[in-house]
């Protein structure tokens, strides 16, 4: 049986690309440049990468990329892109939770929800930053977004989504948060690339800073800086607030050693 994101994204690459939230990766691929301080030899990876917006900009800047996602309409829509783009990104379909790769990247990437926290449960949640960790080489840098669980104590998530869509992007209807499990449920609906329209039961995770802290702490994560996230306008010098949707994560993976991370 298919999830609610894996029907979601199938048949949904021309119509993903016209969403409001995937507008500003200029800017997002500015701050991941300041951040891997402009070096064209760090290899990145591109977890969740979709249509590879950002995987794309990075290679158009000079950098060498690896794009994976779950969704094999995702990856030709961005193979194609890339190809138009007379660029070579090395796009791959792997699951987020069981990545591969081993110490092979100095820098991650894992935005608008790549993946996490679309998940089911915590612990499927957690092994995709497990998989994260063990990709990246000792010293190397995820960077990731995250939905914010101090918005929905203060404001309501289906207010803000229905303000946030514009015609012929997916609308939200039922949402209902759950306290005892910080999840957001509700039936989104959508028209795919071949004009058929979904609705999809989802349910997706909200953290609080203190849990995102704790877990890249436990998966041998030495600094984890967590700011307010500004769409296409990624900030060190964004506090993060109850008034942010989302939440930019930056963390350094810490020195060779045994740890969660290594399982």
């Amino acid at each position: 049986m298919k999830q609610w994101y894996e029907d979601l994204f199938e048949n949904y690459a021309l119509t993903y690309d016209n969403e409001v939230f995937v507008q500003g990766t200029a800017g997002e691929c500015d701050f991941i440049e300041k951040e891997i301080a402009f070096d064209k030899t760090v290899r990145i990876l591109d977890i969740g990468c979709g249509t590879g917006r950002h995987a794309i900009e990075l290679a158009r800047r000079g950098h060498t990329v690896v794009g994976i996602d779950l969704s094999e309409s995702q990856l030709k829509r961005a193979a194609e892109k890339a190809h138009a783009a007379g660029l070579h990104v090395d796009f791959q379909r792997h699951d987020a939770r069981s990545l591969p790769f081993r110490e092979e990247f100095d820098a991650a990437i894992m935005l608008c929800e790549g993946a996490f926290p679309l998940m089911e449960t915590d612990e499927m949640n957690y092994q995709i930053l497990q998989g994260a960790a063990r990709a990246l080489k000792p010293g190397g840098k995820l960077i990731f977004t995250t939905l914010n669980g101090l918005f929905p104590l203060f404001h309501s998530v289906k207010d803000f989504l229905a303000g946030e869509s514009k015609e012929g992007n997916a609308t939200y209807t039922g949402n209902s948060f759950d306290l005892m499990t910080f999840r957001d449920h509700n039936i989104t609906h959508a028209k795919d690339d071949l004009g058929i329209s979904k609705s999809l039961q989802c349910n997706e995770r909200y953290y609080v800073p203190p849990e995102i802290t704790w877990l890249l702490k436990s998966l041998r994560f030495d600094t984890v800086d967590i700011f307010g996230a500004t769409l296409g306008a990624f900030s060190r010098n964004d506090t993060l607030t109850p008034e942010d949707f989302e939440m930019l994560v930056v963390a350094a993976k810490g020195c060779r050693g045994q740890g969660a991370a290594d399982r």
